[in-house]
Order: C-alpha cells, then sequence, then structure tokens
C-alpha cells in the first residue's frame, strides 16, 4: 500500500483497531532483505512521503522525508557542494536501483566511508516517527548540536521497521571534497593486513580502506589476487600527492593510482554493479553482511568458506557484504552448509554474519539471537506491545526456521 501523506496517519490506526499485521517500508525495492515478509503482512509504503522539506546549506543540514531516494538527495546537496556522507545500499551502482533515505536508515548498514565519517546513525540528527498506534513522535532537533530528548536515531538506526515508520529525517551535511584520488595494492593477505595496520595507525586520515577478495578484483579485470582500495581526499592537490607518494613509499607492493573516474567505476563494482553498462547487475543468489573484530580480518578473508563469494570489506570497522551471482544453474554453488560455517567463523572471530538475500527454500535465519536478547524484546513491547510491526523482523531476535 502507498498512502498519500494525508491518508497514512488513519491507514495505520485502521491498521492498529484491527490488529493487523503491517510492515513499514521505503520505496519496496529491498522487501527481499532479511527475514521474508509474512504472506499476511500488509507492506506499508513511504513512496508518497517525498521531497526536500528544509535545507540550510550555512548550517549543513536537511531534512527530508523518508521516501525520498538517496541519490534525489545527493543530487539536491551536490548543487550546493554538500553531500550526505554514506554509501549508497548494495545494488545501486548507479541510482538506477535507489532506495529510500528512510530505508537506508532503517537497515542501518554502513559502507566504506564509515572509516572516516561514521556510520549512517552518526549523521543522523533528527526524526520523526510514527507508532503502531498511529501516533506520532519526534526526536533529535534540525541543528547539530541539538542533544534535547531521548536517542531515537540510534535505537531506529537498524531496527528494521521493527519499532515504528519512520516518517521524516534531519541529516548533517558535509562540504563535498574537490578532489579524490584512490591507491590500489594488490598482493598477499599478510603483505595487505600490514599495510593496512600501518595505515589505520598512521597520521593519513583516508576516506576508505576497502579490502576485496581475488574474486571481487577478478571482475575488475585484475589479478585474481586480494587488493586494498584505498580511497584519499583533499582541498588541496600537493596534499593529496603528499598521500599518495606517503603510500607508495611505504610498501613494497606495487601500486595503482587511479583517478576519480576510475575510482567512481570500481566503487559501484562492490555495490553490484558491472565494470560496462553492458553487463547489469542483477539480484544475487546470496548476499550476506559480514562483520568481524578489524584485527581478525586478515583470517576471514582467507577463510575457505569464502569460495565462490565476491568479497568488499571495510578494513577499519571489520564490517562488509559477501554475495554470489544470480541463483540458476551455471551459478558456482554456495551452499547453505557453507554459509553456516562461515556465520560460525565470523563468531569465532568476534563478529556476527547477517544473511540479506538467499536462494529459495535455502531456509536460513537472517540473524542468531543477540546476547541482548531480552532487552531487545523489551523495548520491542514498550514500542509495540501489540506485536504488529514487522512480524519476524526484530534484529538480534532469530526467527524460527520453521516459519521460513
Amino acid at each position: 500500500m502507498r498512502p498519500e501523506p494525508s491518508e497514512l496517519q488513519e491507514l495505520v490506526r485502521d491498521l492498529h483497531r484491527q490488529g493487523s499485521a503491517w510492515l513499514p517500508a521505503g520505496l519496496g525495492s529491498r522487501l527481499d532483505w532479511g527475514p521474508p515478509v509474512q504472506a499476511s503482512c500488509t507492506v506499508l509504503s513511504c513512496a508518497a512521503l517525498r521531497g526536500v522539506r528544509e535545507f540550510n546549506p550555512g548550517d549543513f543540514t536537511i531534512t527530508v522525508a523518508a521516501g525520498t531516494p538517496l541519490v534525489e538527495v545527493q543530487q539536491t546537496l551536490g548543487h550546493h557542494g554538500q553531500w550526505l556522507s554514506v554509501d549508497a545500499p548494495w545494488g545501486d551502482a548507479d541510482g538506477a536501483a535507489a532506495g529510500s533515505i528512510g530505508g537506508l536508515v532503517a537497515r542501518g548498514l554502513a559502507g566504506g566511508y564509515r572509516q572516516r565519517y561514521l556510520g549512517v546513525r552518526d549523521q543522523l540528527i533528527g526524526l520523526e516517527l510514527m507508532r503502531a498506534d498511529g501516533v506520532t513522535a519526534r526526536a533529535g532537533g534540525k541543528v547539530v548540536k541539538n542533544v534535547a530528548g531521548y536517542d531515537l536515531m540510534r535505537l531506529f538506526t537498524g531496527s528494521w521497521g521493527s519499532l515504528g515508520l519512520i516518517t521524516e529525517l534531519t541529516l548533517r551535511t558535509l562540504p563535498q571534497p574537490p578532489l579524490r584520488r584512490s591507491v590500489c595494492f594488490q598482493g598477499e593477505a599478510g603483505d595487505l593486513a600490514s599495510l593496512s595496520r600501518w595505515l589505520l595507525g598512521s597520521s593519513l586520515s583516508p576516506e576508505r580502506i576497502d579490502w576485496w577478495n581475488g574474486s571481487l578484483a577478478a571482475a575488475a579485470g585484475l589479478a585474481p589476487e586480494p587488493l586494498l582500495l584505498i580511497g584519499l581526499a583533499s582541498v588541496d592537490a600537493s596534499t593529496l600527492e603528499e598521500q599518495v607518494r606517503c603510500l607508495q613509499e611505504r610498501s613494497s607492493l606495487q601500486a595503482r593510482v587511479l583517478d576519480a573516474s576510475t575510482t567512481a567505476t570500481w566503487l559501484a563494482l562492490a555495490r553490484g554493479g558491472a565494470v560496462t553498462p553492458s553487463t547489469a547487475a542483477t539480484a544475487p543468489a546470496w548476499l550476506l553482511r559480514l562483520g568481524v573484530s578489524p584485527d581478525r580480518l586478515e583470517t576471514l578473508m582467507q577463510a575457505p568458506a569464502l569460495a565462490g563469494l565476491a568479497v568488499d570489506m571495510a578494513a577499519g570497522s571489520g564490517l562488509g557484504l559477501a554475495w554470489t551471482g544470480p541463483e540458476g544453474p551455471h551459478q558456482a554453488a554456495v551452499t547453505s552448509g557453507q554459509v553456516m560455517a562461515l556465520r560460525s567463523l565470523c563468531t569465532e572471530l568476534g563478529g556476527h554474519l547477517t544473511v540479506l538475500r538467499q536462494p529459495r527454500r535455502a531456509g536460513l535465519p537472517a540473524w542468531l539471537d543477540a546476547p541482548s536478547r531480552p532487552l531487545i524484546e523489551a523495548i520491542k513491547r514498550r514500542f509495540d506491545p501489540s506485536g504488529q510491526l514487522a512480524p519476524g523482523r526484530l534484529p538480534g531476535v532469530a526467527q524460527s526456521v520453521s516459519t521460513l
């Protein structure tokens, strides 16, 4: 259902009175991510809640309706030399599969830009929401230094629609870096890990440090060896060149310097795009969210359980994605057992694995029970006493495999 803004509150109230299950959604472009939507659940889209409500370039803040596509927000900011320092979601290589800003926050999945700019929840300074009973609420404010009220922004980031419907967001923006360049190093995992550790402890402040496995490197037309893609940004050309030279002198590995255009192409590839427009991206059979302790990332990147998967991990946070091609007879056989083994390894390495997308009949829970499950369920009861919102989609509470 895609109600008009004037109809939204009454519709939510009707669903509450009827005791009907419903799922808050943005544009509905990624409903197949995470736990499956139950057949009896009404999907309520925010697609009609669209547009920039307020933009203050001097204050570096923007307020947008939750259904506004991220690509439109970035275009609006770009006209003023600003940007929202977050990665587009996987599958949105060029804006063609644009997700909404509300959906981005609800999933809470930060990419490589987290290295320098932190996660999407750190860009959020104000939030308007609608509870399961149709009551509206607001948290935060419209200026960066506002700290009034409960921190619902962090609570709702990554909530997957289980606590309420996000209707409006206020985010902080940043000046667009005028100069960007990337440096790529390929080699053995140990050499890349050593370079990454040095870089994380150095005075340099790269925008991102992405660690690709050999499969993803091969998709970029390179040798099938792991690589580090280090993104640099500056307002001064000489400073940027000095950072590049510093990296080249530090490592014995061969450095490849990429201009902004090539860097954009490679980053699009890591979001499920293609090197050439003739090979369009398709939905992956498997899409996994991996997270490990950053100091254990070297072990993960050499794990046999990654066979058949393209992998892009953020070296500074230990977070990233792994995926396969589309489901079909010619797709490399990544099995449920292999993914379960990979999940166990991530847990051993101090992390976790979330199944964002999986083949039909695979039957794996999207996530496992978190140690804080009792607290998570207590919060859920306070926001949604009747359990109407997003049934089976409460992060940190594993859904029963028998219901998948």
